[in-house]
């Protein structure tokens, strides 16, 4: 090395100077020295130490290292640099061209380099050679989080500078900055190969870690260098040490599915059964990322294939969770088990359906157990139709799954409306085409604590109120909160008047509607209404002393303009009835509802009468049949009350 043979001159005139001065002053000389070159030979002019090239400083037009590649992270990055190394003067090379994307990460802080980092920055040999002439101290003292010049050197590639340190103070070799990271951290994780190699070359450990635990070893797979792993393994680094996290430098390589790293890792005694603070082994990282000739490569030294995390994910269900088909099928070839569940009870198909991989979906169904869904509590079908994924869901009903299979009581229980069918979800999300696979395919509408009918009820969705009632869904279907002495599905349709007369066409029961506690006596007063559906909340699970009546319902304030249409329409659907001081008072209330008050009084007309007694003895089921009758068109439009008849 050059520096042993440099003669050292007395430098006492300067001794009364500040390191700084000095500093200055070597800097000073050596651009003096570039702007005139000296005369010299061939050979002189490649020296490291004399060639002008290596003695400029960097311009903002001029670079020759690599920029800084990840933004400082004190929370967790272990290989946060403090700001202050960010220059004026960018550091790009040809390899990283500037972008607005580099322009953007690496734009200049604050803080300028101070004289001495911009002596190393640029690779400025000859004004370090004068400091180290000088023993300046401040080569050895840190600065910014503990760094000192040989840590510049090392960060920023610096190979001359780093020989010339390394001559002068042999000792710093494994000094370590505030994050306990040495020289030979820095270049390992900067990707600098011939730093890295003269620095091992000169007694720097390969195996002392950083705050993070992170070895140069650990750090070079997760900065992927074969040159530098090679470096490092045959110079006796540790294949088997963890970070903090418990990873290792197999974890590494096969999150970034380097395949050489893991084979050369492998063969320098590396655990394929190592585990994290999360319970992930490599094998599991390998599936996690998808990286199918690491997986393969694994399986065949003994990984084990079905190793589960901490919270019971398998590699297939972290393969299937993230979409990689190779992978899953590469797993399945080996033999993976698809009904190892994870702690909540969730299969690898339960994840590829939540997640939309559909053709992951296809290749789980038949390796899938019935009987573990079913332990699991939820069925395939409910995430496909809860996420809205019908061609999964079309898939998973042609593949045989139960469509009425309900969740499990802990599931529903999750829910505040204790839902238990994928049809219910279905409902819920007014996803028609859903819907309509589920009761094609023979799901039961009438299976949900709460009817499913009733959210379409309550929402006025004609469409899918009519899918419904096509099916069978329960019409007279009734709610405990708030409880009604009348059908549920009146109370909740009672805003609008379609939805009301299509649940009185297939077979509603109004009658209740006229059936009052008090008949012609004064009605006690009622608290200051709320609207039905908000009573449920209001209520919460204190029961009410007594259910709803229409009587009482119709008199709240939210329908004080439909009260008499929603009493007139329901008059047609009733027989003998008798209204209560409650009705009459709300029909008195307006002028033009006096004529609702006559159609209530006896005699009804006869037609009204048999047409109801057809419909009472038919019954609810059979309404819907009355077209396969050979009835006469007229009478079967009289029968649906449709008003063409008339005419």
């Amino acid at each position: 090395m050059a520096v042993c043979n440099v003669d050292m001159d007395d430098y006492s005139v300067y001794f009364h100077l500040s390191d700084e001065e000095l500093l200055q002053i070597a800097v000073e000389r050596s651009l003096a020295d570039n702007q005139f070159p000296p005369l010299t030979d061939q050979r002189a002019s490649t020296s490291p130490l004399s060639s002008s090239a290596s003695c400029s400083l960097l311009t903002p037009t001029q670079s020759n290292r690599n920029p800084r590649w990840r933004l400082p992270d004190s929370s967790r990055n272990p290989y946060y640099v403090p700001p202050s190394r960010f220059s004026n003067a960018e550091i790009l090379n040809s390899a990283n061209p500037q972008t607005s994307l580099s322009q953007f990460l690496y734009r200049p802080h604050k803080k300028e380099l101070s004289l001495l980092q911009s002596v190393i920055v640029s690779g400025n040999a000859e004004a370090l050679m004068d400091l180290v002439r000088q023993s300046s101290s401040s080569l050895t003292e840190p600065h910014d989080d503990g760094w000192i010049a040989l840590h510049e050197a090392a960060f920023y590639g610096q190979l001359q500078c780093v020989k010339i340190l390394i001559e002068a103070h042999p000792d710093s070799v494994n000094m370590c900055n505030l994050r306990n990271q040495t020289a030979l951290m820095l270049a390992v994780e900067r990707r600098n190969v011939s730093c890295v190699d003269f620095l091992l070359k000169h007694r720097a450990d390969p195996n002392m870690a950083n705050k993070d635990r992170d070895t140069p070893l650990f750090t070079a797979c997760e900065h992927p260098n074969e040159a530098i792993v090679d470096l490092l393994l045959r110079c006796g680094a540790q294949v088997n040490c963890s970070c903090s996290q418990g990873g290792s430098a197999l974890h590494e390589a096969c999150r970034h599915g380097q395949v050489k790293l893991c084979q050369m890792l492998l063969e320098a005694g590396a655990n394929l059964q190592t585990r994290n603070i999360y319970g992930i082994q490599p094998f599991f990282v390998s599936s996690q990322h998808g990286h199918v000739d690491i997986i393969h490569l694994l399986a065949k030294r003994g990984a084990d294939i079905n190793g589960q995390a901490g919270d019971g994910a398998s590699p297939l269900y972290e393969a299937s969770k993230n979409g990689h088909v190779s992978a899953v099928e590469a797993l399945l070839s080996l033999k993976a088990d698809a009904n190892r569940s994870m702690k909540s009870g969730l299969l690898p198909l339960h994840v590829a359906v939540q997640n939309n991989h559909i053709r992951i979906v296809s290749l789980l169904i038949p390796v899938t157990s019935r009987v573990r869904v079913q332990h699991s509590g939820i069925s395939p079908l409910h995430i496909a139709a809860e996420n809205n994924r019908d061609d999964i869901l079309e898939l998973l009903i042609e593949s045989g799954f139960d469509v009425n299979a309900k969740l499990s009581e802990e599931r529903s229980k999750m829910y505040e409306d204790r839902r238990s069918t994928s049809l219910y979800f279905a409902v819920f999300n007014r996803n028609l085409e859903a819907t309509e696979l589920l009761l094609e395919a023979g799901a039961d509408p009438n299976l949900d604590v709460f009817n499913p009918l009733l959210i379409a009820i309550r929402l006025s969705w004609m469409d899918m109120a009519t899918l419904l009632l096509r099916y069978d869904a329960d019409i007279n279907a009734q709610i405990s909160m708030p409880p009604s002495s009348f059908p549920s599905a009146i109370l909740l349709s009672m805003e609008s008047l379609p939805m009301l007369k299509l649940l009185l066409d297939n077979g509603c029961d109004a009658n209740p509607c006229f059936d009052c506690l008090y008949g012609q006596k004064p009605h006690p007063d009622v608290t200051p209404s709320h609207h039905p559906i908000e009573e449920m909340q209001v209520m919460g699970d204190a029961a009410p002393e007594r259910p709803v009546q229409f009587c009482e319902a119709v008199s709240r304030r939210s329908f004080c303009q439909i009260g008499g249409p929603i009493i007139s329409l329901l008059l047609d659907y009733a027989s003998h009835v008798r209204l209560c001081s409650q009705l009459l008072g709300v029909l008195e209330s307006r002028s033009d509802w006096l004529q609702i008050k006559l159609k209530a009084l006896p005699p009804h007309p006869l037609m009204q009468l048999c047409r109801l007694k057809i419909r009472r003895l038919v019954g609810v089921r059979r309404l819907k049949l009355l077209h396969t009758l050979p009835l006469p068109v007229r009478l079967f439009r009289f029968l649906q009350y449709d008003m063409r008849s008339l005419t």
